[in-house]
């Protein structure tokens, strides 16, 4: 192609030239932090990425030339303040020896110049730097006491991630007790260590697993990575034992365990100590070296039987790196140097079209089968109606694609000179493709929306989100077996789910025939457990019910903000579209879409039904919560840093400050009545002081625990 595409151009324009084809920066920071939020979480916590790593690295160094263009519009909480992740519900929350940061991104080599540039100015010279192969795999925090594995976390938020010691202890390259035939490096070999890594799944075995997920019928991984992650955080460690993960471990929490003071050092005590470390690592004393480390692992990446999606060069000595330091969100004293995207061409042989849970559609590309950095795309997302014409992309052409290594990829475009002369423009079709109903774009909206509340497209995607982890959680009820019972007329909204009975259930038809042309039916052992299941996600917490109700607009983190203020669907529908839009981070449009939805006579008759069925519609006060006199109601508390006085985590001192009526927020603002301030407090810390929000110290908040009394203003 002659010319470079739109995003490759963008990725070429400095922070002023970008400030300045903004024309309001204000709303597009705004923007750019909500997608970023948005994906992050489907990254992190669902391991369902919607867009690849080379997206989202755009979107994240967009947003950060746009804050340092803009300083006034700096906020604490933007996702390029703090580290990424999140902790999920299935396993109990471990709180890291110390945070486990993010690295800043070189996205090209004048980036990594940049840097190299920094680390001379802090010294005065070039000083020893390490360069290692950056694992696209999980994080993970392994704890050693006595020589022994004690336990193993991922990193979830960088400051609480998920324990994970049972599954951890199956992956086979990994000690469960250190070597102490050879010199250890360790002080005192008796005294706890962390020690960090990342478990990864080889390309073999990822490709193995796939072909054994089609041929059960099952969803494959989109990637290595995401096959790691899925498999680490199984229920059952059996599962685990059986995926094929590997590890490599790089870092420890507290280099003051060691007896020595480089990276390089510790690279070869962990090898010693009987930790798999990889190989391809390099001592460099000059730039030069450091740029033909990374260009030499540019040029192997497809050729080892894992993946990487760049290289991390750090300083090697501990005291220099302690001296550099820290920002919010990442060491100053490392960088990863990112990839370029890898591009190939295909046929796109169709665009079909995709109905959500919301009416949404959505065109999607269907493509000749074709590899990109570790894993087969045969389909690709074009978003809506305008990124279609935008990009030009028709039926018929050879378009470009591009993948990180790791995610569904994106379509740049098309190569124009290869087209077909009768490739005609495409265009939304005016009707629904599930339902055949009218659809409709609204004003100011990108997207076009099936109104039919009787869609099958739709009902089918809402019960999937219903049963999904982070809703209802019903364990087992995956996409075919749903499907099932959607085309058998047995599942048509949620409270179907609570009259499905394991009798049912079993002479449920799979749609497949044994080898003697017999059909397959879901049999008692898997009807019993999805009964167990579905029965013990009645319980689930009202938030978890909002969420799963799949209202517009209304994710995780808001569903738990409603029930905040909201604990039961009787006082949520009892409040007025203004009283919703005053919530802390809900809005007018948000509050519009949630009075809409709650006032719409179906919904409510579905709302019913889950009442009359016994799903939880209310967060009961706990028996402490009642026993306590509540003397903090009214009040919002914030906790920051680590608390080391007590030895509480967060979130048992926050359910301790529940318990006596307190709300417990994660962000700072003007209506934060108390900031509780441990050991090393972030940025939360500094907000707190530039708005005027009285800030507590561990000791004030253990007497505000036990007496309940707030401290004398």
């Amino acid at each position: 192609m002659s010319d470079k595409s739109s995003i490759e151009q963008a990725s070429l324009l400095n922070s002023d030239e970008l400030a300045q084809t903004v024309s309001d920066p204000a709303v597009r920071i705004e923007e750019l932090r909500r997608e970023i939020e948005h994906n992050s979480y489907l990254y992190y916590a669902k391991d369902a990425p919607a867009i690849s790593d080379a997206a989202f690295d755009s979107l994240v160094h967009e947003l950060r030339a746009l804050e340092e263009a803009h300083p006034e519009f700096y906020d604490p909480n933007s996702p390029t303040q703090r580290v990424g992740g999140y902790v999920g519900e299935q396993f109990s929350a471990i709180q890291h020896e110390r945070r486990m940061y993010s690295l800043d991104d070189a996205m090209d080599e004048g980036e990594l110049d940049a840097w190299l540039d920094r680390v001379e100015e802090a010294f005065g010279g070039m000083v020893d730097v390490v360069c290692e192969l950056k694992i696209d795999g999980s994080s993970i925090a392994l704890t050693y006491q006595g020589g022994n594995l004690v336990r193993g976390a991922t990193r979830g938020d960088g400051t609480t991630g998920e324990d994970v010691t049972a599954n951890i202890r199956t992956v086979k390259d990994l000690p469960l007790r250190l070597r102490t035939e050879s010199e250890s490096g360790l002080v005192d070999t008796q005294r706890v260590i962390e020690v960090r890594g990342e478990v990864y799944m080889p390309k073999s075995s990822f490709e193995t697993l796939n072909r054994a997920a089609e041929a059960n019928g099952k969803q494959p991984f989109a990637n290595p990575r995401n096959a790691a992650a899925g498999s680490l955080r199984q229920k059952d460690p059996t599962v685990t034992a059986h995926r094929d993960l590997s590890t490599f471990l790089y870092a420890i929490a507290d280099e003051s365990a060691l007896a020595f003071g480089t990276q390089w050092e510790l690279l070869q005590w962990l090898g010693e100590a009987g930790f798999h470390v990889n190989p391809d690592v390099q001592l460099c004393a000059t730039r030069e070296e450091v740029h033909a480390f990374c260009q030499k692992a540019v040029e192997r990446r497809d050729s080892l039987p894992y993946e990487i999606d760049g290289v991390v060069v750090k300083v090697n000595s501990f005291a220099r790196q302690r001296e550099m330091g820290y920002t919010a969100r990442a060491p100053r004293w490392a960088i990863a140097f990112k990839f370029p995207p890898e591009e190939k061409t295909t046929l796109l042989r169709d665009i079909t079209v995709q109905v959500g849970r919301t009416g949404k559609l959505t065109p999607v590309a269907e493509l000749d089968p074709v590899r990109v950095a570790g894993s087969t795309v045969a389909r690709a997302t074009l978003h809506n109606e305008d990124e279609v014409k935008r990009k030009d992309v028709r039926i018929g052409d050879t378009v470009i694609v591009r993948k990180a290594g790791d995610v569904i990829p994106e379509i740049l475009g098309a190569v124009e000179s290869l087209r077909p002369e009768n490739a005609q423009p495409w265009s939304m079709p005016k009707t629904c493709p599930s339902c055949a109903s009218p659809v409709i774009r609204e004003e100011g909206e990108a997207d076009y929306r099936c109104i039919s509340i009787d869609c099958p497209a739709q009902a089918l995607e809402r019960l999937l989100h219903w049963a999904s982890r982070a809703a209802m959680d019903i364990d087992g009820m995956g996409e075919e077996i749903v499907t099932r019972l959607v085309e058998s007329g047995r599942l048509s909204d949620a409270a179907d789910y609570y009259t499905l009975d394991e009798v049912e259930l079993s002479l449920l038809d799979m749609g497949r025939v044994n080898k003697e042309g017999q059909p397959i039916r879901l049999g008692q052992t898997v009807a019993k457990k999805l009964v167990a299941a579905i029965d013990e996600s009645r319980g689930r917490a009202f938030a978890r019910v909002l969420f799963g109700l799949g209202m517009r607009h209304v994710g995780k983190t808001t569903a738990e903000a409603l029930a905040a203020v909201y604990p039961s669907m009787e006082d949520l529908m009892g409040a007025s579209e203004e009283d919703l839009a005053a919530v802390e981070g809900i809005g007018a449009k948000i509050a519009h879409s949630i009075f809409l939805f709650l006032r719409t006579p179906d919904n409510q008759a579905v709302i019913d039904r889950l009442r009359a069925r016994g799903v939880n519609l209310a967060d009961e006060p706990s028996e402490e919560q009642e026993a306590l006199p509540q003397t903090l109601e009214g009040k919002t508390f914030v906790l920051t840093g680590t608390l080391v006085q007590s030895g509480m985590t967060r979130d048992e001192a926050g359910a301790a400050l529940k318990a006596r009526g307190a709300k417990v927020s994660s962000s700072v603002s003007k209506k934060t009545s108390f900031v509780v301030a441990g050991e090393q407090a972030g940025s939360k810390y500094d907000k707190a002081l530039a708005l005027g929000v009285p800030v507590l110290d561990e000791s004030d908040l253990l007497r505000i625990i036990e007496t309940g009394e707030l401290p004398s203003e």
